[in-house]
């Protein structure tokens, strides 16, 4: 299960979807897609607005400029990752604090 992990200051996507095997997965590429579109399009608009980290099994999202392009496309990234998890609640579940 992918788990998004999201504070005021940070969002983790943590784990594996295991919705079907590598290549086939569409849950894991729906969040890689969400993911990295949202973190491209803010770093064309200020790229030191965020810091990006990524792992085989995570990836963290650190924001350190608050902007309101910033905040709307984590906000649109956040109701996308929700949505997701509405279709495929076996897959991947979010939670904000």
């Amino acid at each position: 299960m992918i788990k998004v992990l999201k504070t005021e200051d940070e969002i983790k996507l943590i784990g594996h979807s295991d919705y079907d095997t590598l290549g086939k997965d569409i849950v894991c590429s729906a969040v890689s897609s969400i993911m990295i579109t949202t973190v491209n399009a803010i770093s064309k608009f200020n790229k030191r607005a965020i810091s990006y980290e990524r792992s085989n099994d995570s990836s963290i999202i650190k924001i350190i400029n608050k902007d309101d392009i910033t905040m709307n496309l984590i906000n649109n990234m956040m109701e996308l990752l929700n949505d997701l998890s509405k279709q495929y609640p076996k897959n991947i579940i979010v939670k904000e604090r």
